[in-house]
């Protein structure tokens, strides 16, 4: 599991797929999202602009980020 530490209160979804480089543009992050292929919290989440608190993990592609 890899952890993204974040300095701000929260980070948007599609945000966090870049940042962690699970896809590589804000597109890809946007089709994955409304595909259902990403999951937060174990919940499948179609919303790109889900504001991501610490704690919360975040499921795509076989990769599992917890935001800190």
């Amino acid at each position: 599991m890899e952890r993204i530490k974040i300095e701000t209160e929260f980070i948007k979804l599609e945000s966090l797929l870049k940042f962690a480089a699970l896809v590589g543009t804000g597109g890809e992050a946007k089709a994955a999202i409304q595909e259902g292929l990403v999951k937060v919290n174990g919940q499948v989440c179609t919303m790109r602009g889900k504001k991501l608190l610490p704690g919360d993990r975040v499921e795509f592609a076989g990769s599992l980020v917890e935001v800190e």
